[in-house]
């Protein structure tokens, strides 16, 4: 069995995480929707102006899953949350307890900061995360949907004034 350890991400681990990112998006049938660099992942997680923050986890020392996040906030708490954007492991090394290690290590980290919520989103065809996730205490909110505006939508809404 691997040893198993779950670190803060460092301007070092950016290779290893953009690689993730890339098998990650494979994963979902997503990786036309890949854009980034890991220039810009490095300068989001690591610049001037830090936008997320990053846990790796790696089995004996070969980094083989993530959970990229940053911080929200609930108005009706009045707290702030953590908000989820990726949890990933790699599909050989599934099943050994990395994925929940990440998501406890999430939440230690929201009650460490004093957060009201931990939160992200599955898709609706992922069975193996929506049971993972039920598993670790999750309650699906299938009464929420995704708002999303990107691209040209999101230029063209930013110049209405």
């Amino acid at each position: 069995m691997a040893t198993v350890e779950i670190t803060a991400a460092t301007p070092a681990d950016v290779p290893v995480l953009f690689e993730l990112v890339l098998a990650l998006a494979a994963y979902e049938k997503l990786s036309h929707e890949v854009t980034g660099t890991p220039e810009a992942l490095a300068e989001s997680l690591f610049g001037e102006r830090p936008y997320a923050e990053a846990l790796v986890a790696k089995a004996d020392g070969k980094g083989v899953g993530f959970a990229l996040f940053f911080h929200n906030f609930s108005t009706f708490l009045m707290q702030p949350g953590i908000y989820l954007e990726d949890l990933f492991v790699l599909p050989e090394y599934r099943g050994l307890g990395i994925g929940k290690a990440l998501l406890q290590r999430l939440a230690q980290l929201a009650v460490e900061r004093n957060c009201g919520r931990l939160e992200w989103m599955v898709l609706d065809w992922n069975d193996p995360a929506i049971q993972f996730y039920e598993r670790m205490g999750a309650k699906i909110k299938a009464e929420w949907q995704l708002c999303r505006v990107t691209g040209e939508a999101l230029h063209h809404l930013g110049m209405r004034i």
